[in-house]
């Protein structure tokens, strides 16, 4: 008998756990889809694509996570091809490596600050871009959040100071006998080194194509002499790098902003208010410390995007 009691509670145990985590999936499921976040494959990128995966679980959503997919052919194809349903984009990559498109003259009389703090041509730009996207892929641009993470030339302070290296302009002094070290994607994008090249007039000794964690361990062993860093990188001012002034204006303002499924917008139009709440919010500084909290301080990405959301009251500390 004790047998029988002990089967029969046991039965009725995992039918009632059963029943538990039925009711539970459908509170989870509820009326709300999947999202699908995707993201390139370098540290801001990872720490931005979790606040977006960040702040649509806090407000209900279920959350695939698809980060660091690749390259971004990859990413914006990806989403072209609804295997993700939103990714954060910058608009100079936008305009001139998917758009293939030219920048508006407005942007390129004036040169790009060092610091990459410049705002020439920035609504101009992502008012291109929001429309063509529209128009091409079926494909929103949301608020950008502020920083304007573009292209910089970055040496050395002995390397700097050996070439009288101040300006894009001063390799000139050194032609043919620095290596550069970059993404390989830098390396064909045409707002990379084919245009940078041609636009300046300068010849590197060799370009390397690197993975984005190795360029700046390649600097600091000495195998490459330049390389291209990001105006919201941290480990610029960390290992006192020197950023050459784009005295050009070469590189086009690269404001960051979600781009996502029109359809899934049309649908669910809560999500463009959700991610639109860091609209205007992260200034360059701000952005490249969360970078250098993972980059230097060993934090995980999703870690330092649910502690800055946090801080800023725009998920609940219990997510």
């Amino acid at each position: 008998m004790r047998r029988l009691a002990r089967a029969i509670t046991l039965v009725l145990l995992a039918l009632g756990m059963m029943t538990a985590s039925m009711t539970g999936l459908a509170a989870q499921d509820s009326d709300k889809p999947v999202v699908t976040v995707g993201s390139k494959d370098f540290t801001e990128q990872l720490i931005v694509a979790e606040m977006v995966a960040l702040m649509l679980e806090d407000a209900g959503y279920p959350v695939e996570r698809q980060i660091n997919l690749g390259g971004t052919a990859v990413v914006h194809q990806a989403l072209v091809n609804d295997e993700i349903d939103v990714y954060v984009e910058y608009t100079g990559t936008g305009l001139l490596a998917l758009l293939e498109m030219e920048l508006p003259e407005t942007t390129a009389d004036g040169a790009t600050p060092a610091d990459g703090s410049g705002t020439a041509g920035q609504d101009q730009v992502y008012d291109i871009v929001a429309a063509e996207y529209a128009e091409r892929f079926g494909l929103e641009w949301l608020q950008p959040w502020g920083f304007n993470n573009t292209y910089a030339i970055a040496v050395t302070r002995a390397t700097a100071e050996e070439y009288d290296l101040q300006t894009i302009s001063d390799l000139e002094n050194a032609n043919g006998e620095l290596v550069l070290g970059a993404t390989q994607e830098f390396l064909v994008r045409p707002d990379g080194l084919p245009g940078l090249t041609e636009l300046y007039g300068i010849e590197f000794e060799d370009a390397q194509g690197l993975d984005p964690g190795l360029v700046y361990a390649a600097l600091e062993e000495g195998s490459v002499d330049v390389i291209t860093a990001t105006a919201t990188d941290g480990r610029i001012p960390a290992l006192d790098l020197v950023v050459l002034e784009d005295d050009k204006g070469f590189f086009p303002p690269y404001y960051a902003a979600p781009v996502v499924d029109a359809e899934l917008l049309a649908e669910y139009p809560e999500i463009r208010d959700i991610l639109n709440q860091l609209a205007g919010t992260i200034d360059d500084e701000t952005m490249a410390n969360l970078n250098f909290r993972v980059d230097d301080g060993g934090e995980e990405p999703i870690d330092v995007a649910r502690s800055y959301l946090e801080e800023q009251g725009i998920i609940g500390s219990d997510s």
